[in-house]
């Protein structure tokens, strides 16, 4: 019997987590929801549902639609303005995946959360017995931070981390980070044109990490580092996870199809491995 290979691994995965940033939502010419590329990742997710997988979607955005919808042409900086356009813009953005996954027959719901979630047990196992039970129902979560009630010592700060954060909390066997890059290159590709994507990493090293120079943007917050830590908690979780473009969202299907997408990142199951290790009261 030939073993499997690490992508053909892939095909088996039940619970998945994915995650999309606020450049991969909006266009970058207006600032406003991408709304083909969103019915795209809607179906995918619902045909997923529909195979009897578990699905869990992790989706910035909230902040970005507030602040198109308030006219505002540079990102905020003060926390209050961020707070207001969260709030303006979680609205408007979950009106739009209600509208979408319906079509779809199915039913999404909103989770937000913060560092105290995972940092205090009572809240972290509600947390977990929510997510158990949406799940159940055949429910697809929609989560986010809570930027309209978060302060600097208890966000996440990113959202790549809060998914890896999400996979864990709810033992998922995946976790697909949905970016404005390929994947993970030898050296930043913007810059450098000799730069080699990675298809695969089975172990997080050092010289790695040096690797992540970062694929920031005026829209999100998490560059190349960020999705490394968030490859760290889900690797040791238990989880694989991919990197790949949200230029096509259709790609999705691929990866699970065990096609060579992106950068595969390969779980390595840490058996001392604890959520409140990765999830700190301080920012850093």
């Amino acid at each position: 019997m030939i073993p499997m290979g690490n992508r053909d691994k892939l095909k088996d995965k039940q619970r998945i987590v994915v995650k999309i940033g606020s450049s991969s939502l909006t266009h970058p010419e207006t600032g406003d929801m991408n709304l083909e590329k969103m019915e795209r990742l809607v179906r995918v997710l619902a045909d997923w549902s529909n195979q009897g997988k578990d699905v869990v979607l992790v989706s910035s955005g909230a902040i970005a639609v507030g602040r198109k919808t308030m006219n505002l042409t540079e990102r905020p900086k003060e926390k209050s303005v961020k707070q207001a356009c969260a709030a303006i813009g979680q609205t408007r953005l979950m009106m739009v995946y209600q509208r979408l996954f319906s079509e779809y027959n199915k039913v999404p719901a909103q989770l937000l959360l913060t560092k105290l979630t995972m940092l205090r047990d009572e809240n972290r196992r509600n947390a977990r017995a929510n997510f158990k039970e949406l799940l159940s129902m055949g429910v697809i979560p929609i989560v986010n931070e809570n930027d309209t009630v978060v302060t600097d010592e208890i966000e996440f700060g990113d959202n790549d981390t809060l998914s890896a954060i999400v996979a864990a909390l709810i033992n998922a066997d995946l976790l697909i980070l949905l970016s404005d890059i390929d994947g993970l290159y030898t050296d930043n590709p913007r810059i450098n044109p000799e730069a080699k994507l990675i298809s695969e990493v089975t172990y997080i090293t050092d010289e790695l990490e040096s690797m992540a120079k970062g694929a920031g943007s005026d829209v999100g917050t998490g560059g190349m580092a960020t999705k490394i830590t968030a490859a760290r908690i889900a690797n040791d979780a238990g989880a694989d996870m991919v990197i790949c473009n949200a230029n096509d969202v259709t790609k999705l299907r691929d990866i699970l199809a065990g096609e060579e997408v992106g950068t595969l990142f390969c779980a390595h199951k840490n058996p001392d491995f604890h959520i409140l290790k990765y999830v700190t009261a301080e920012k850093e």
